[in-house]
């Protein structure tokens, strides 16, 4: 994150804290870099002079406040301190030291598809926690995520709205960044969990575009395409295109879930990571590959296994092994019961590899050593009875 040096009209000390350097400033107020008497350092923001006696702005700071109370663990910034009844309000959050993803991405261009995956995993996990505390963000852009050696973290909760809190949004009005609204929140209409989905949608496009997927323009231009036209994601990983499409959806109800957005991400990131991700379809709407938010959170089947309804076919020699060794099999799939598996099932054979011709009439691995320990345990049984005759004759 930029610093840059304290002004003259910028305060040296605020609560118990002494300001360092500036770290940035917004519609609300001033962000300084701060630390207390025991060294710990503190992102302090400090509403502005002209806004101080602005009742609506000092409620939009409480708002602020009182959503980093409420929020435990997650990708965010813990609340350290605060004062909203000084002349000018304040509040501190712990320093998070790293570059926001919007500088990142601007000085480094687009991110690779597992680190973008890795990171909206993280950052729908962190949601999950944000909105269990019944807080809806409101604006997760690139600028208000910073991206921490410990991993991203969600700051400015500044026009965030609470469950029973009456909103800051007048009708016809949108607060929010343009390209990051959700169409919900252009509309003025009731904002949920969902909303937070499609912004953080529209932030991985962006971290994978290094632009945004409603193009550029006015504020009114943006935010027409947001309501109106479909988003630009040619460029986005194949591997992510389809779960980004569906966070964009227009309706709320047709985006995943954090939750389901979560862990769809963390198996993205896996596999591109190990880079066996499937080939991706392509996602244009009304197109042959076009696909529902639902249908992007469908996981392919995982390698070894078979689908419902789908029958794994067993070769012959399995088989015939199979029954020579006494093994029963449940009907209709050819794998053992009590927990066995057949050869093919347990293969670690890598992705793609085609398996070597069995020796004819060899059995299966694994069979020999259930063999033995069935044998084992036959001739432990007898000996013990016959032990246990015995004792019984001479007694």
């Amino acid at each position: 994150m930029a610093m840059m040096r304290l002004r003259r009209e910028d305060p040296r000390v605020v609560g118990a804290f002494r300001l360092h350097r500036r770290l940035g400033a917004g519609g609300m107020g001033v962000v300084y870099l701060g630390s207390d008497r025991r060294g710990q350092r503190v992102a302090l923001k400090v509403i502005r002079p002209d806004l101080a006696e602005d009742r609506e702005f000092r409620s939009r700071f409480a708002r602020e406040v009182s959503a980093a109370r409420r929020i435990r663990g997650g990708c965010t910034a813990r609340l350290v301190a605060a004062d909203l009844e000084a002349e000018r309000p304040w509040f501190a959050t712990q320093y998070v030291p790293g570059p926001s993803l919007h500088d990142r991405v601007l000085a480094d261009g687009p991110m690779p598809a597992a680190e973008i995956a890795a990171v909206g995993a993280a950052l729908a996990e962190g949601l999950v926690a944000v909105h269990e505390a019944g807080v809806v963000h409101r604006d997760i852009k690139p600028s208000n995520i910073l991206l921490s050696p410990k991993g991203p973290r969600i700051i400015d909760f500044g026009i965030a709205w609470s469950t029973g809190a009456s909103t800051l949004t007048r009708v016809g009005t949108a607060v929010g960044s343009p390209g990051f609204l959700a169409p919900e929140q252009v509309r003025g209409a009731a904002v949920s969990a969902a909303t937070d989905v499609f912004s953080l949608g529209a932030t991985l496009a962006w971290a994978a575009l290094g632009d945004s997927a409603f193009g550029h323009g006015s504020s009114e231009v943006m935010l027409y395409r947001v309501v109106h036209e479909e988003p630009q994601l040619r460029g986005v990983p194949p591997a992510l295109e389809p779960l980004v499409r569906a966070c964009l959806a227009k309706h709320p109800e047709e985006r995943p879930t954090t939750l389901q957005l979560s862990l769809r991400l963390k198996e993205i990131a896996v596999r591109e990571a190990r880079g066996t991700a499937p080939p991706g379809r392509p996602g244009r709407p009304g197109g042959a590959g076009a696909s529902t938010g639902r249908e992007a959170l469908a996981a392919p089947p995982s390698e070894g296994r078979t689908t419902r309804g789908e029958r794994r076919r067993v070769p012959a020699g399995e088989r015939a092994a199979g029954r020579e060794a006494g093994l029963p099999r449940s009907p209709g799939n050819g794998r053992p019961r009590n927990g066995g598996s057949t050869g093919a099932a347990r293969s670690t054979r890598p992705p793609g590899s085609v398996p070597g011709p069995r020796p004819s009439g060899s059995p299966p691995r694994g069979v020999d050593g259930r063999l033995l320990r069935q044998r084992l345990v036959v001739f432990v049984v007898v000996t013990f009875l016959v032990a246990v005759a015995i004792t019984v004759a001479r007694g």
